[in-house]
């Protein structure tokens, strides 16, 4: 490749990249968000969390916009292509995840016109795995860092595990009062939304090894 066009095509990567990188940390901090209002009874948080995903989906169509016009004008090959379709993917992985904190909120507004069930515990801590999850796995899209994208696969089951822990203790409260009942089925969903906010960074994890070898690990393929 001349290198001129090399050049554009590094230019326009690094774009890329630091597109998804700043939707990222808006979803990122969305989900932080979202489980702010329910842990501090926060309605007016709640909202603002809901009104931040119209940035999330015009973010979106921004990438999609960007890497569309970087196939066509730059004609990536190999590894840059792969790069290009990956930050399509996960830019789809991360407007899902801000969705997601779209819901908690909807959850989080129905309790707040209930007394709290139980001390928020394990909750946050899903939040924080999530999170560090998520940050994990686009650090590793920008730096190209497939040990790092690894890592994000592997914290994975820890979130399963909160999400299991906390569905057995809510279970129990439903069980022994069923006044409890629309209480801790609002707090199973915000779990199960957590639970899958991890399932996307493991998604985005997947894509950077894929741009970074040109290997497919969904879906337990070792490659």
């Amino acid at each position: 490749m001349p290198q001129n066009a090399r050049r554009e095509l590094d230019a326009e990567l690094a774009a890329l990249k630091k597109k998804v990188l700043t939707m990222g940390s808006t979803v990122e901090a969305m989900i932080a968000d979202s489980l702010t209002a329910l842990v501090t009874r926060d309605a007016d948080l709640a909202r603002r969390v809901q009104e931040r995903d119209q940035d999330v989906d015009r973010m979106e169509m921004e990438i999609d916009e960007l890497a569309v016009s970087t196939i066509a004008l730059q004609q990536p090959a190999a590894s840059d292509l792969r790069s290009v379709i990956a930050a399509l993917k996960i830019t789809t992985d991360l407007e899902r995840i801000g969705d997601l904190a779209v819901n908690i909120t909807e959850r989080v507004m129905e309790l707040d016109s209930e007394p709290q069930l139980k001390p928020y515990i394990d909750l946050p801590r899903m939040v924080e795995r999530a999170q560090a999850m998520i940050r994990e796995a686009l650090d590793s899209f920008v730096d190209g860092d497939v040990a790092r994208a690894r890592s994000v696969l592997e914290a994975d089951q820890e979130v399963d595990d909160l999400n299991a822990q906390i569905f057995r203790e809510l279970l129990t409260f439903m069980l022994e009062d069923p006044k409890t009942i629309s209480r801790a089925t609002r707090l199973i969903f915000i779990a199960k939304y957590l639970e899958r906010v991890a399932d996307h960074a493991t998604n985005v994890a997947e894509e950077v090894i894929y741009a970074a070898q040109g290997r497919d690990v969904r879906h337990g393929n070792v490659g």
